[in-house]
């Protein structure tokens, strides 16, 4: 096969995949940034502590998370085909991307929120902060780093994903990689999708650590140090108060 044969297929699987991972990685990030805050709020010792609903949501997160993508993509066929009128293609593959995407990028935002200083929360609370105001002043914004990096793991298991969903006719580089370099024994298209593989992820990693590394040196001159001085002066003021 030629590069002028080649380069109509390779660019229309590329659309393809861009499609399939972008949509999916919103609809991940969108469902998935909640629901990890929530396990954090729900969790013992937490803003809104209910240990029931902590291990509901916890236990759907690790049945979605243990699940296989490629059975997952078989189970939710005919969901896919509701949603979608077709199991085949990109479009219908986003639907089980995205189910598969949800829980993986919810335990991904817990681990991040939970590395924010508890002492921060303690400050805002203080100032007569609510919940919501925790979440959207100190949670989110403390994590913000930690949460692109999550983002951009995210991203990267999706592109895993969908060229598993191309095995079944997801379409994407996957499926070209599938019909043209196994079946058909066109070694060097498949090669060639290896490599557009590998240089969108490494690409994708580059700019995400960027992302994150910028956040986190532009976060060390923001909001959160002045609740930290705000929160040593407190014992401070306890302690003049006492010698008064």
């Amino acid at each position: 096969m030629t590069w002028s044969e080649m380069q109509p297929l390779l660019e229309q699987a590329s659309w393809e995949t861009l499609i399939m991972v972008g949509w999916s990685t919103l609809i991940a990030v969108v469902a998935g940034l909640p629901l990890g805050v929530l396990l954090v709020l729900t969790d013992r010792g937490g803003l809104l502590q209910n240990v029931v609903v902590n291990k509901v949501i916890g236990q759907v997160v690790n049945v979605g998370r243990s699940m296989p993508f490629i059975i997952l993509m078989v189970a939710l066929m005919s969901f896919t085909r509701w949603v979608t009128g077709t199991t085949i293609g990109s479009e219908a593959a986003i639907v089980p991307l995205a189910i598969g995407g949800i829980p993986f990028f919810a335990r991904l935002v817990e681990t991040a929120v939970r590395e924010v200083d508890g002492g921060l929360v303690e400050a805002v609370q203080s100032m007569g902060g609510n919940t919501w105001t925790i979440v959207r002043k100190v949670l989110v914004p403390e994590a913000l780093p930690s949460l692109i990096a999550s983002t951009t793991t995210t991203i990267i298991a999706l592109i895993g994903y969908s060229a598993m969903a191309g095995t079944v006719g997801g379409g994407g580089l996957g499926d070209l990689a599938v019909r043209y370099g196994y079946q058909r024994f066109e070694t060097g298209l498949m090669w060639i999708t290896v490599a557009l593989l590998a240089v969108a992820i490494s690409l994708i990693q580059f700019a995400g650590d960027y992302a994150a590394r910028t956040l986190h040196r532009r976060g060390r001159g923001g909001a959160a140090p002045r609740l930290r001085l705000l929160k040593a002066k407190e014992p401070a003021a306890a302690d003049v108060s006492k010698v008064a």
